[in-house]
């Protein structure tokens, strides 16, 4: 007498435990990509950190050139407003053209 194996059936999963597998799987798609994001915007977080002191550091040196070319410009004004004047144009008479006046002594030293 030979004993026949039954196949056993494949039982079906419950309709209830189905969709609980697929709840599970769609939770788990769901928080892997919320983590991803995560990620991606702390990295990105952080990069924007570091150009934010770069740019904060450029400023600070543009602050400076636009003092130190304020006063320049000052300095400019103050010395055309000098140009205007007799003064000035005596000095530039005297040291480079030499001239004096009719009544002026002119002392030179001898080596």
């Amino acid at each position: 007498m030979a004993r026949r194996k039954k196949k056993k059936a494949k039982r079906r999963t419950p309709e209830f435990l189905r969709t609980r597998n697929e709840n599970r799987l769609g939770m788990t798609v769901a928080v892997i990509a919320i983590l991803i994001m995560t990620g991606v915007v702390g990295v990105n977080s952080i990069s924007l950190t570091q150009k934010e002191r770069q740019y904060a550091a450029r400023e600070q040196e543009l602050m400076e050139l636009i003092e130190a070319e304020t006063a320049r410009a000052e300095e400019l004004e103050a010395f055309a407003t000098y140009t205007k004047t007799k003064k000035y144009a005596e000095e530039v008479a005297k040291d480079k053209l030499g001239l004096v006046y009719e009544n002026e002594i002119i002392f030179q030293e001898v080596d």
